[in-house]
């Protein structure tokens, strides 16, 4: 697979010098990062954004990896025989016509997907956007936005995607809303040779991946996929789509997908160690977490910290909902924290710390609970709330430092408005501790966490999917 990430040498075909038109914005967000050599092509253009543009894949001088397709489906044959003769090792077909559009556009898939096996090229999509790699720059893509080129940060968060819009929202929502950072972003589409076991493989192995997402209509060589799955120490978060009778033939229609039955598909995913996510947010919100989240021992209960005696109470329902134990703290523990406590009032858990607050101030309580808390032996990780507007976020450099020492996974719950909320919540998670603006959402990505942490490890003399 690495010749899709780093080519040596990408045509090309169908690039475009109209802005209104996806080969111009192909080339032009390939321009904008790839390092390597650039070739256009379209019988129409001698340059376009002041390269040289050629008419046919043979005037092209010397051989390439990768070409990029988005010209309509019927010249596929023809261009996958010259670039045969180029030794291109990969085409990425971003164009649609082929087996999501009914009988002849799969058989044309079917005909160009056996030519290409033929002469050992590789095919992703078709029906795709391409790929994006956040560390090498690499936009392989006709995204229509130059955001990526300021505000894309690298970080750990693989994707593979089947639908190619919606790894585009993806890409934004993550651009828009930080916190995030990205290694590849894949767009698979119809899949017809490259398929997600393919690419799920390739970043098991990849040592710039940390934790890896899907949205999958199908999957292709299930046992293969569960295997993996079964034996990575990453994470593995999966958004299915066509879980229901009406979505699995609407994922027909989109990428001509045969979805399965969801039912075996799920006892699959847990016999996998595969974490479900059942919306777009969720998995955006699992994914951020993990990214910040590197080990969980497992081996106690959560702690809750609030200003709130209701936050703190619906916190311990929604772990309840989860089957989350709530940690009973040592009586070390409640003496430590008594101590900056007012003396009518004693602490539990979830521990209310607002009244503290009013005696003691911010910085001294917080200071106080968390150390006390996080050195708990009964408590395994923390749940902490937060609201902008009575504190700064370097409160918190403390709590960052522990969950890394201890090992503790810590979320956090933040209220706030405007431009000092967003500046809050960009310094806990540049810390590490992800923030979450629902308590059920970041309960839900906790008890990830202990799911994941819990998979027993790999052993292939099990037998099994």
């Amino acid at each position: 697979m690495n010749f899709f990430f780093n080519p040596d040498g990408v045509a090309i075909i169908g690039a475009s010098g109209n802005p209104l038109r996806g080969g111009y914005h192909i080339l032009n967000n390939i321009s904008g990062g790839y390092k390597g050599r650039i070739y256009p092509v379209n019988p129409k253009h001698d340059s376009i954004l002041g390269m040289k543009c050629y008419p046919d894949i043979s005037s092209i001088l010397c051989d390439f990896d990768l070409a990029i397709y988005f010209i309509p489906a019927i010249f596929l044959p023809s261009i996958i025989e010259e670039c045969a003769k180029k030794n291109v090792r990969g085409i990425i077909i971003e164009s649609a016509g082929f087996a999501e559009v009914g009988e002849e556009g799969k058989k044309l898939q079917e005909e160009c997907t056996a030519l290409a096996g033929k002469h050992n090229i590789r095919l992703w999509g078709p029906n795709c956007m391409g790929l994006l790699d956040g560390h090498s720059r690499h936009v392989f893509s006709f995204m229509y936005s130059d955001l990526w080129k300021t505000l894309m940060v690298p970080g750990n968060v693989s994707m593979i995607v089947q639908s190619g819009m919606l790894s585009a929202i993806f890409l934004m929502t993550i651009l828009e809303k930080g916190g995030m950072g990205v290694n590849k972003i894949c767009s698979i589409g119809n899949k017809c040779d490259v398929n997600e076991t393919d690419l799920l493989e390739y970043l098991i192995d990849d040592p710039l991946t940390g934790v890896i997402g899907l949205y999958a209509e199908s999957i292709v060589d299930v046992r293969r996929f569960m295997k993996l799955c079964r034996s990575t120490t990453k994470p593995v978060v999966v958004l299915k789509g066509g879980r229901s009778p009406s979505g699995a033939r609407a994922a027909v229609s989109h990428t001509a997908s045969l979805a399965g039955n969801y039912t075996i598909m799920k006892h699959a995913f847990k016999q996998s160690g595969i974490i479900p996510a059942y919306d777009f947010n969720e998995l955006m919100d699992i994914l951020r977490g993990f990214s910040k989240t590197g080990h969980s021992k497992n081996n106690g209960g959560t702690a809750i910290i609030s200003f709130s005696g209701g936050g703190g109470i619906v916190t311990a329902d929604f772990l309840h909902d989860f089957d989350l134990p709530l940690a009973s703290l040592s009586g070390e523990t409640l003496k430590s924290i008594k101590e900056v406590f007012p003396a009518w009032m004693d602490p539990s858990n979830p521990v209310d710390i607002w009244p503290a607050v009013e005696k003691n101030g911010v910085e001294t309580v917080y200071t106080k609970v968390v150390d006390a808390v996080m050195h708990d032996r009964g408590v395994d990780s923390l749940i902490v709330h937060a609201f902008s507007g009575i504190c700064d976020s370097s409160v918190f450099r403390p709590l960052a430092r522990l969950k890394e020492e201890l090992g503790k996974p810590v979320i956090a719950w933040l209220v706030g408005v405007g431009e000092p909320y967003h500046a809050f919540k960009r310094d806990l998670e540049d810390m590490g501790i992800p923030v979450f603006e629902e308590m059920g959402r970041g309960v839900r990505f906790l008890h990830s966490v202990k799911q994941h942490y819990s998979k027993k490890p790999y052993n292939p003399n099990v037998s099994g999917l």
